[in-house]
């Protein structure tokens, strides 16, 4: 550590070795010098006025005071960061100078310094976890492609970038805007959103074309963003910096283990905040995890399109039948992959009547759905084998099941619609209603008066329960004229924690209101009471 004496007046009267050696200088071109003017200096290097030194007040008071931080001149006139205290020296009890003692705190600012910088590296790191973190749960909450890529620029915009901009494939050249975001404007201009030209032949300098073909993420400074487009779809990526500004960007591409999706770009438009190397890596970051959300989105997609597919083919045509109109609907589990175990079905008998069947075999997916089409295959083969009441069928079509299907149980309504009787309940032009019940909710019946009533007879143990002693029962109603039948799944009554009785009342009080509307805007407006969210597959 440096030491010096000062007298009264603040000259230097004595040095030790270390402070000559600190200060640049010998003892005696420091002796005899004042000690304020010799020594002292603002930060800027200016001299400070005597009447605030600390340092000249230690003789003036004759007290003792200390500076974590001050800065001395040395010889060649660079300033020496130190550390001070000072006391005062007393001669028969009297002021008679000051012992200054400082040291050298250059290694210590140092150390601070890079304790500061691995602080902010440290939060900015946590920052970038953060944000992707958030990034993910966000995209993973969704598996609409469009909808994916417009919550990452709206994460993106302002945190990251001024303006962000999603380029995708939608074919092996063919390339669309799906998402944009701007900061400070809520709503982005339709015209955006158009097909982009296609991805180029030949070769090109075009970041976007580079990355689109494979390259890794690319910083762009004013130089690479100035320059002129070789080809109609660099001159669209170019557009955007014309009408939105940039001085500084990045493009990353939208890349999984299989294939490049796309191209994210991202923009600041301030030359005082330029993206750096770690930005790029940042942004590569977000750009792979926004390739994962998609490609798991575009990979539903297709198994959505596959599902709906065998769905249309699982759920066949309803017939063209004289006197009666025909209509049904059907809702898969959003859960659940698109197909299920809940079905529906109508088809003409050998003798002419009218067969109606709906059921529900546990479970929705693609398990439930391959049972479900065996059961109804089966019992169309079976219904139009034999004339025979409806408990017959579903009689026979219990024991098949115990050696030719591997559906545990199911509910089944079947149902015949059979023509008028003069002698017949109902009036003459009454068609009559003939149908049984395996464990399946009640059909509902709303006659063209408004009447609402549930059928609560021809019940029976679910398919599948192999009793000896079970017994089937057939029950039988008139239909007058301008009366609608609905036979419906337990998707659309059934609400988890509420007493089913709840959504009986609630289908039956609906459905009354309904009267003598045609069939197909019945069933859209029965469906609007459907539970939200929907838990369960509903079929009607």
């Amino acid at each position: 550590m440096g030491i010096y004496l000062t007298d009264l007046a603040g000259r230097i009267t004595w040095v030790n070795r270390k402070a000559a050696e600190l200060l640049g200088c010998s003892a005696a071109e420091l002796c005899g010098s004042d000690a304020h003017e010799a020594l002292h200096r603002r930060l800027d290097g200016t001299l400070p006025p005597r009447s605030g030194c600390e340092l000249a007040a230690v003789c003036r008071h004759g007290r003792s005071m200390r500076s974590e931080f001050a800065t001395f001149a040395t010889k060649d006139g660079t300033l020496l960061p130190v550390a001070w205290v000072a006391s005062p020296i007393r001669q028969d009890g009297e002021p008679a100078g000051a012992v200054v003692i400082f040291i050298d705190i250059v290694e210590r600012l140092d150390a601070a310094g890079r304790q500061a910088e691995q602080l902010v590296q440290a939060q900015k790191l946590t920052e970038q976890l953060r944000l992707l973190t958030e990034i993910s749960t966000v995209l993973t909450q969704t598996l609409d492609v469009r909808e994916s890529m417009t919550r990452l620029g709206r994460l993106l915009v302002p945190r990251v970038a001024d303006w962000a901009v999603v380029d995708m494939f939608l074919g092996p050249r063919e390339l669309r805007r799906l998402a944009m975001a701007v900061v400070d404007t809520p709503h982005v201009d339709p015209s955006w959103f158009a097909q982009l030209p296609s991805l180029p032949k030949g070769p090109s300098r075009s970041p976007l074309v580079r990355v689109l073909r494979g390259e890794p993420a690319l910083l762009l400074g004013p130089e690479q963003i100035a320059a002129s487009p070789d080809g109609p779809l660099a001159a669209a990526h170019d557009a955007l910096f014309n009408v939105l500004g940039g001085s500084s960007a990045i493009v990353a591409p939208l890349r999984t283990a299989r294939r490049v999706l796309g191209a994210l770009t991202v923009a600041r438009t301030s030359p005082a905040r330029p993206y750096t190397e770690g930005d790029v890596e940042l942004v590569a970051d977000i750009a792979r995890t926004a390739a994962l959300a998609a490609d798991n989105a575009c990979l539903f997609g297709q198994q959505r399109d596959i599902v709906d597919t065998m769905q249309r083919h699982l759920l066949t045509a309803l017939p063209q039948v004289d006197h009666l109109q025909l209509a049904a609907r059907y809702l898969a589990a959003p859960a659940g992959s698109q197909v299920g175990g809940d079905w529906y079905d109508a088809f003409l008998l050998p003798d002419g009547v009218t067969a109606l069947a709906i059921g529900d075999v546990a479970g929705h997916d693609l398990e439930a759905a391959g049972q479900m089409a065996q059961l109804r295959n089966m019992l169309r083969a079976l219904a139009c084998d034999h004339e025979e009441p409806p408990s017959l069928v579903l009689d026979r079509l219990n024991k098949v099941m115990a050696v030719a299907s591997d559906a545990p149980t199911a509910s089944v309504i079947l149902a015949r619609i059979e023509p008028p009787r003069p002698e017949g309940a109902g009036g003459p032009y009454a068609r009559q209603l003939r149908w049984t019940s395996a464990g399946h909710l009640p059909p509902l019946l709303v006659t063209a008066e408004g009447q609402a009533r549930y059928l609560e007879e021809g019940q029976s143990l679910l398919l599948g329960v192999h009793l000896d002693d079970v017994t089937r029962h057939d029950a039988s109603v008139p239909l007058p004229p301008g009366s609608t039948l609905l036979l419906y799944t337990d998707g659309l009554v059934e609400v988890p924690g509420v007493n089913l009785d709840t959504g009986l009342g609630r289908l039956r009080r609906h459905a009354a209101t309904l009267a003598r509307h045609p069939v197909q805007d019945f069933c859209e407006q029965v469906l609007r009471l459907a539970p939200s969210p929907r838990t369960d597959d509903i079929a009607l």
